[in-house]
């Protein structure tokens, strides 16, 4: 941190944030990625969230700005997907109606991130941080502004309704 010296205020040095964007570009991308399920528009969302922060960084405590940066990418996906909603319809994303064969693992995993896609945005960040990216309840409700508990709960629905609607296709197949 430098000091300002008319306001005695502390903001991010360029190499802090330099720092900051070598240690958490990475792992921002493939939520991003994972969420939006498009590489570009992945890279935009990221490239707008280190923006913010430069923009920010007179305001930004050093402690919690990966947090931050995590929030400011969940708020910017959310955005995003509602905008792009409102303008397109998601045909190419609905379930398969017919009766689908499950017997390889790829097309498995196609139909539980079709699932995880069509959950409400916060339990799909939930899902997202928790199983992809490995992160503990507290750091998910860290950066989804959540407690731990509220946390479990959104995490449980979700994997219920993902349980759910596996259930049903398995009826079809």
């Amino acid at each position: 941190y430098s000091i300002c010296i008319n306001c005695k205020c502390t903001y991010l040095k360029k190499h802090e944030y330099n720092a900051i964007i070598d240690e958490l570009s990475a792992p921002l991308y493939r939520y991003a990625f994972h969420f939006l399920r498009n590489q570009e528009d992945a890279k935009d969302i990221i490239q707008d969230v280190f923006e913010k922060l430069w923009i920010n960084r007179k305001m930004i405590d050093l402690d919690r700005v990966k947090s931050w940066l995590y929030r400011c990418t969940h708020n910017a996906m959310v955005n995003f997907s509602s905008k792009k909603s409102r303008t397109q319809y998601m045909n190419s994303h609905d379930l398969p109606t017919s009766s689908t064969s499950f017997d390889s693992t790829f097309e498995s995993m196609q139909v539980v991130e079709r699932m995880v896609n069509i959950l409400p945005p916060t339990q799909k960040s939930i899902i997202l941080l928790r199983d992809i990216e490995g992160y503990s309840y507290s750091d998910i409700g860290q950066i989804l502004d959540l407690s731990a508990s509220q946390v479990k709960v959104y995490l449980f629905r979700a994997r219920m309704k993902i349980k759910k609607q596996l259930i049903g296709l398995n009826k079809l197949a």
